[in-house]
């Protein structure tokens, strides 16, 4: 693999060192969304190198969940992946299991969206339709201010993600929420 691993390879080598569906389904979530963000930002022609990255983000999660984001690029360059995709993968967790700091748009939407996609999940499982496609803004606005609600996904995060954009936190919970009801079903597809 190089520097321009492909989303399948990605989703191999994402697969070779997590064995847990959760873990899956969050790259593969993950990952789509970031694809649908390259498209609706202008980086439409790095598409899949976004998709890759998304869906390697949490490679070392796994395994070395108490060396997350420290073990990645141990990983990412046993398999000839290059340093652009392992500094962006190292970014996600900046100021939690990381120093690497969010640089380009790619890393900063990476950042953002990670704990986001997992409180839209959390709360489409709430749901009767068990979806994400029926969900409204307010919807998940309430679910974002019970900080009870999928506690382990980061409001602090999230809002700084939406900052190093320079979104309104309200822009990027409704961005994302669209990015998740675009691909519900290619997630599904991929993880069958």
């Amino acid at each position: 693999m190089s520097t321009t691993v492909s989303p399948a390879e990605a989703l191999q080598l994402l697969r070779r060192y997590n064995s847990e569906p959760f873990h899956i389904q969050h790259g593969v979530t993950v990952g789509l969304v970031m694809g649908w963000f390259a498209e609706e930002l202008g980086f439409g022609e790095d598409r899949q190198y976004w998709q890759s990255v998304g869906i390697l983000h949490d490679i070392d999660f796994g395994l070395y969940p108490d060396q997350h984001c420290r073990k990645a690029p141990e990983l990412l360059r046993e398999a000839g992946i290059g340093e652009d995709v392992i500094h962006a993968v190292c970014s996600h967790g900046y100021g939690l299991c990381s120093d690497v700091k969010p640089e380009h748009t790619m890393e900063k939407v990476l950042f953002a969206v990670d704990e986001l996609t997992g409180l839209v999940g959390a709360a489409a499982r709430m749901r009767p339709s068990k979806s994400c496609t029926d969900m409204e803004l307010q919807s998940l606005k309430k679910k974002f201010k019970d900080k009870k609600f999928a506690a382990g996904c980061s409001r602090d995060v999230i809002r700084t993600g939406a900052e190093q954009l320079g979104w309104e936190l309200d822009t990027l919970l409704q961005r994302t929420l669209d990015a998740m009801k675009a691909t519900e079903a290619q997630v599904a597809e991929l993880l069958a």
